[in-house]
């Protein structure tokens, strides 16, 4: 997704207490060209990084007094030169008539706000970083599971929707039922929601679609959850061809560049897929506190064979 600097300024005016300065031509701006890292698309004024926002500060404007005049029209003229997408000129200072000329003429937008520099720059980092957000879609249902945010997946028919409404009826919520968008919103996060066109359904087979808020109640629904475990539903002879009974690593599934933890549940007449759902959350939990209970059962297992040899 593209944001441009009007966009910038129109969705975080309030926020920021923004306003123009000059180079209002320019608001067509790419705000985050050629990058995804929140460190790269802005921060303090920096000519080694000139595809950023740049933040004017308290420190920049001392550094331009100390330089003297000319020294510090030449920092202006390559700052411009640079085609940042715009400057935001922070806690409140006036800038040099010299960098605002050149901007007027460049049309590099100039922003003002009377926030301090590094709140600025914490809150665009974290506003950018959504903003442009590498995203996906993914088959199956997301779910909140004991406060874990759970997509059960699998081949069609291996009864997902029926586990959903099962967790839902133990007291868990439904975040998004066949279609699921994900957003990786931070560098170790990934976000899911829900289609608005399917928002609060369920469909189920013999019972159609379901409005789960409506029949279960407002705690049954999620609005988003941060994706942590995926739940992968095969018949039991996919298991034993595809998979180890006990496998000695943790399974994972990459998901828009990050390893999501992965468990695989054989589908059976009479296996209670809620309860193993639920056991696998627990599970990991646990692993994500630093218990690893296979880790721990190899290291009795090799004790025990050490101590018999």
């Amino acid at each position: 997704m593209s944001v441009t600097v009007r966009t910038l300024f129109e969705q975080n005016r309030d926020q920021l207490q923004l306003a123009w300065l000059t180079g209002e031509s320019g608001a067509d701006r790419d705000a985050a060209p050629g990058s995804t890292e929140p460190a790269d698309l802005v921060g303090y004024l920096n000519l080694i990084h000139p595809n950023r926002i740049h933040v004017f500060g308290n420190a920049e404007m001392a550094y331009t007094r100390r330089v003297g005049a000319a020294r510090s029209a030449a920092l202006d003229e390559d700052l411009v030169a640079g085609h940042p997408p715009a400057i935001i000129v922070a806690d409140g200072l006036t800038p040099p008539a010299d960098l605002l000329e050149r901007a007027s003429a460049d049309g590099l937008p100039v922003l003002g706000t009377p926030l301090p520099a590094a709140r600025v720059i914490e809150f665009l980092r974290v506003y950018l970083t959504k903003a442009i957000a590498r995203t996906c879609t993914m088959h199956g249902v997301l779910m909140d599971v004991l406060g874990m945010g759970v997509l059960i997946s699998g081949e069609s028919g291996l009864g997902k929707s029926e586990l959903a409404l099962e967790l839902i009826s133990r007291g868990h919520g439904l975040v998004a039922d066949d279609v699921v968008e994900l957003a990786r919103i931070a560098p170790h996060a990934i976000e899911g929601r829900c289609p608005a066109l399917l928002r609060d359904l369920l469909e189920v087979r013999g019972l159609g679609l379901l409005d789960i808020r409506t029949i279960f109640g407002e705690t049954a629904v999620r609005r988003k959850m941060t994706l942590k475990l995926i739940v992968h539903l095969v018949r039991r002879s996919t298991m034993e061809d595809e998979y180890q009974r006990l496998p000695l690593e943790a399974l994972t599934e990459d998901v828009l560049g990050l390893a999501i933890p992965k468990v695989v549940i054989p589908v059976a007449a009479g296996r209670n897929l809620a309860v193993l759902t639920e056991a696998a959350v627990r599970s990991t939990i646990l692993q994500l506190r630093g218990f690893d209970t296979t880790g721990e059962f190899l290291a009795r297992q090799r004790k025990l064979i050490e101590s018999q040899a």
